[in-house]
């Protein structure tokens, strides 16, 4: 069966019951002991270990493509945008009422 097949199998999701998926991952012994043991640590099960670990750094990668550089005299047009913005228009609107992708 295809993914897309198996989608449309499963019930709809509801605010009570979420969807979920499953990641199967092979590691050495080595590695899922560490994760374990820091699991043991926190006291969570290797589960919520791994996706709030996965999860934090996903959102920070993502953040992380937010830096950029720029020349003083690009700075200084920036800046000038950001004292005086434009009007706001309906891609404006619609892009600050989306969700960040870590939020959906």
């Amino acid at each position: 069966m295809s993914p897309a097949a198996a989608d449309k199998e499963r019930p709809a999701e509801t605010e009570t019951a979420p969807r979920t998926t499953t990641i199967n991952l092979r590691v050495p012994k080595v590695t899922r002991q560490l994760i374990d043991t820091a699991a043991a640590v926190v006291g969570k099960s290797r589960t919520e270990f791994m996706l709030e670990s996965a999860r934090q750094h996903a959102i920070d990668v993502l953040l992380d493509q937010r830096l950029f550089v720029m020349t003083q005299e690009q700075h200084d047009a920036f800046m000038r945008v950001l004292d005086n913005p434009p009007p706001p228009n309906a891609a404006l609107k619609k892009l600050l009422s989306s969700k960040s992708p870590w939020e959906t």
